[in-house]
């Protein structure tokens, strides 16, 4: 019998009623969901009982002499509503093979979920066990929850190395500065590359450790790795002024510009002048990015500099020593200028990494960073793939980079 919802719901309603005339707790041990948790698993493993034997339980047909039911053991198993104690059906011969609980299985699949989950938001092993013991009242091992979240590590590496679309519009290329212990506690930079597809949608292409150090062999190393996994062709690659990048995307795929983040450039402006000033230096800037062309930016900039200049002059070297790769934004029609300079996705990805690794303070080696970035990674999406939507007037700078970038795009390209 299927029940409709008003069926469940009213259901659910007589359970809860129930429970409280009782003085029956909803969760926690011998609560009403563990109660019920119990009933079902083991309604399933009867089932399957049932199925590997070829007779329903109490059917005269058991009687044969042939394999047989042979009454049951307890067996305790972790779940999402906390510890469940089950009495699971054992056979004669030993030959029951359950798949709901399997044997010497100690905890359901969400549980481990809820241990990644708790993770991927920057809690620590120690954190997770005082987790279950606060709200389940169950006692989980930092060991166990480790070994949990290594499980994802074969995951990772399928991630990092899965095949990519073959062409993407955008990518955008930018550095997390995470603490890793290697003989003393360092600050390590974790390189993110994420792309815009050919249909709006964010894709995480990867996640690299450096050492501070990297140049063009680095660079070139990775965004060959990029192509190697299926991308043919990038029309732009924003970045934000790292060694060695732009000759690196050059030769990895010659056709493409390099833009510097034009949000980046404005914030690491204000690093160089006093809070009071940083309302009006915005609204001189303005004038320099929403330019028509470089000529009229040009003329913006020296304008920014009469007044800038002498208060902050590294703020004005700043852009001089950019405008080379600052020049082709000007150039794009302002969908795209719309597209490259919207960063609320990636900075909000960005903030849940650094909320995830500042949680845990600092990691024994590059393998666990990238474990805990790649676990807030995958929470964005469950199925693995790294995607998310990534803008909402996406058709407008879909026609702008056909136009644009004329006989390079095409939708179908995923």
């Amino acid at each position: 019998m299927v029940l409709d919802e008003d069926d469940k719901q009213a259901l659910a309603q007589r359970l809860v009623d129930q429970a409280k005339a009782e003085g029956v707790d909803l969760i926690g041990p011998g609560g009403l969901l563990s109660g019920l948790t119990k009933q079902v698993l083991e309604t399933a493993l009867e089932e399957e009982m049932a199925e590997h034997l070829g007779y329903d339980k109490h059917d005269p047909a058991g009687r044969n002499g042939h394999n047989s039911r042979n009454g049951t053991r307890a067996k305790t198993v972790m779940t999402e509503v906390g510890p469940v104690e089950l009495d699971v059906p054992r056979d004669r011969d030993g030959s029951f093979e359950p798949k709901i609980v399997k044997k010497r299985q100690r905890r359901l699949d969400g549980v481990d979920q809820i241990v990644l989950s708790l993770t991927a938001r920057g809690l620590t092993t120690g954190e997770v066990a005082a987790h279950f013991a606060d709200v389940y009242d169950a006692e989980i091992s930092k060991d166990t929850i480790s070994r949990i979240t290594d499980k994802v590590v074969g995951e990772m590496t399928e991630w990092q190395t899965r095949p990519l679309d073959r062409v993407y519009p955008v990518i955008f290329i930018d550095a997390l500065v995470v603490k890793v212990r290697d003989g003393q506690v360092t600050n390590k930079p974790f390189y993110v590359v994420i792309g815009v597809t050919t249909s709006g949608e964010r894709d995480i292409l990867g996640i690299w450790a450096g050492d501070g150090g990297e140049g063009a062999k680095f660079w070139l190393q990775v965004l060959t790795e990029i192509k190697n996994r299926g991308v043919d062709d990038v029309m732009i690659a924003v970045c934000d002024g790292l060694k060695g990048l732009p000759d690196a995307i050059g030769a990895t795929w010659e056709l493409a510009q390099v833009q510097t983040c034009v949000i980046h450039l404005i914030r690491n402006t204000f690093r160089y002048a006093a809070r009071q000033h940083w309302e009006k230096m915005a609204k001189d800037l303005r004038p320099i990015y929403t330019a028509v062309n470089a000529e009229q930016a040009a003329a913006r900039l020296d304008d920014f500099d009469d007044k800038w200049g002498a208060i902050c002059p590294a703020a004005v070297k700043l852009w001089r020593n950019a405008w080379g790769e600052f020049i082709p934004f000007l150039d794009y029609d302002v969908e795209i200028r719309k597209i490259i300079c919207t960063t609320n996705a990636i900075e909000s990805l960005n903030a849940r990494y650094r909320r995830a690794v500042r949680a845990r303070g600092h990691f024994p080696n590059d393998q666990a960073a990238l474990k805990c970035l790649y676990l807030v990674t995958r929470s964005l999406d469950p199925t693995g793939t790294g995607r998310a939507r990534w803008v909402i007037r996406w058709k407008a700078a879909l026609n702008a980079f056909a136009i644009t970038f004329e006989g390079r795009i095409n939708p179908s390209d995923n």
